[in-house]
């Protein structure tokens, strides 16, 4: 629990000068970030080691699954360069230092392809384009955990078409 106080307060902190987020009432960034987050654990096995989650923002949901799972080698990729420096303070904070920040487009980073047990995003794109993005990153016999929200059965009938 610790751990998520001080990613609690970091977020509030830096929320004041980059909009991170749109929640910063604390009882809702528990619930709507660290327990949303959390949920991704029941897909997650042992086995998997690698995780990387794409378009991560301010960290969600790859830095909660990292507080309750620290063996996961977790790398963290978003096109937005004030979203990767506040990574790096978060991880310096919660003393993950083996954690990889990677700031740029996930289409262009084909170096990381076929290299992850479990690639994972939160609300960043339909289905349908997250399927086409995200995918790649999967190596064989791994796994893509796509978080969505309200309309997730209309964006399943969608993706399902490709």
């Amino acid at each position: 629990m610790e751990k998520f106080e001080i990613y609690k307060n970091l977020l509030l902190e830096w929320n004041k000068k980059f909009n991170l987020t749109a929640i910063i009432n604390e009882e809702q960034i528990y619930k709507k970030h660290f327990e949303d987050s959390l949920t991704a654990l029941r897909f997650i096995e042992k086995s998997d080691k690698t995780i990387i989650d794409v378009g991560t923002g301010a960290g969600f949901p790859g830095v909660p699954i990292l507080i309750a799972r620290p063996d996961l080698k977790l790398t963290l990729l978003d096109a937005r360069r004030k979203k990767t420096e506040f990574l790096k303070a978060l991880a310096a904070a919660l003393d993950f230092p083996e954690v990889e920040i990677i700031w740029g487009r996930a289409e262009e980073q084909k170096g990381l392809f076929n290299k992850f047990d479990v690639c994972i995003a939160r609300a960043v794109a339909n289905l349908k384009d997250s399927i086409k993005i995200c995918t790649p990153f999967v190596k064989p016999g791994g796994k893509f955990i796509a978080m969505k929200g309200a309309k997730a059965e209309a964006e399943i009938e969608e993706a399902e078409a490709i």
